[in-house]
């Protein structure tokens, strides 16, 4: 038996992350439908009985009434597909949600918060989703599997393993319970990171954002196919998304000033589906101006630039200045000779004062 599984879509999400260009998040959230289309298409060809959307489909306080019509539309292009939908921490099943009031096609079954399961012919599908913002009330510690001799599936949205304290408001879920359940295959969403090989037989699968939503979501991004039987399990990731985020990283220390460096920036080998975030690393002999670097960056895939460099000083120079700045090296230089294992802290301190006397 076949099947699809997405998460995290995040449907008309605002990606004020990337504000650098101000047309990106239009851009960004026609690329969701595209990829989406490709779902479904990708269904049809293939003739894949079932769809599994683990939570965090579209964003409850952006979504338009005109996107979940471009959705439900698509859902209706296959009738023969069964869709089954856990909402997240994102598109919680609220009374005025979507979810809640829009009528969906009769082949979407979408979940509440109440542990439930749909059984079908060879197969049964639990599933549960958030009612709030919020969640930590699933029962799975005392759940059993109806049917052990079908094909049972699980679909939720959740923390596995959390361990801060922010995490454990997210549907907090154990590996090693889940582990005990007897489930065949369990559809998890919440996590943007592909988890779906890291050891042997797994079972448990985070597809990862459907879209990279920017520069903390490296790599391909698309859904999980997996072909499952009673006694085996085979799953293959399909990329979706057409854009992919990069960093690249650019050493300053040998550049010798804000021309030089537009132009390294500039010359960067670019692929017209590739965004680009810059990361300025070493020891700058220059101030950088963000704002007249960023006026003479001339390619469109350069998003973003950030400046993590540190001021390169003669220090041994300074600290015989009769400056404030001389003053406050040869303090410095002081300390760090008394106390060599706080060396680092030291620099750190540095960095921090030059840029306070900088301004």
């Amino acid at each position: 038996m076949k099947f699809v599984h997405i998460a995290d879509m995040h449907f008309d999400t605002s990606f004020t992350t990337l504000t650098n260009r101000a047309n990106l998040g239009d851009v960004r959230r026609f690329d969701q439908r595209q990829a989406f289309n490709k779902i479904i298409n990708y269904i049809k060809e293939n003739k894949i009985p079932y769809l599994f959307i683990a939570g965090d489909f579209y964003e409850h306080e952006y979504i338009r009434l005109s996107t979940i019509e471009y959705i439900n539309n698509l859902f209706t292009q296959i009738p023969e597909t069964q869709i089954f939908i856990s909402p997240g921490n994102h598109d919680p099943y609220l009374k005025d949600s979507f979810y809640s009031k829009y009528y969906w096609s009769e082949n979407v079954h979408i979940f509440d918060s109440k542990l439930s399961i749909i059984e079908q012919d060879g197969i049964d599908i639990y599933g549960y989703g958030f009612d709030d913002f919020y969640y930590t009330n699933h029962d799975l510690e005392n759940t059993k599997i109806k049917n052990p001799d079908k094909i049972n599936i699980l679909i939720a949205h959740g923390s596995l393993n959390a361990s801060d304290t922010l995490e454990k408001n997210y549907n907090p879920i154990s590996e090693k319970m889940l582990e005990t359940k007897g489930f065949d295959y369990i559809a998890l969403g919440h996590i943007h990171k592909l988890d779906y090989n890291t050891k042997e037989n797994q079972k448990i699968v985070y597809p990862g954002s459907t879209v990279s939503l920017g520069f903390d979501e490296l790599g391909q991004h698309g859904m999980i196919v997996g072909d499952i039987e009673k006694d085996s399990l085979k799953l293959e990731f399909v990329p979706v998304d057409n854009k992919e985020f990069v960093i690249k990283e650019i050493d300053v220390t040998e550049v010798i000033d804000l021309d030089e460096l537009a132009s390294i920036i500039n010359n960067i080998e670019v692929n017209d589906n590739v965004y680009y975030k810059v990361s300025l690393i070493g020891k700058r002999n220059f101030e950088i101006d963000m704002y007249k670097l960023n006026r003479l960056i001339i390619g469109n895939n350069i998003i973003k630039i950030k400046d993590y460099t540190k001021l390169n000083y003669d220090l041994e120079k300074l600290s015989r200045e009769n400056t404030l700045k001389g003053l406050f090296v040869k303090e410095i230089l002081k300390k760090m000779e008394e106390n060599p294992e706080d060396e680092e802290v030291y620099k750190s301190a540095l960095d921090i004062g030059f840029e306070v006397l900088e301004k």
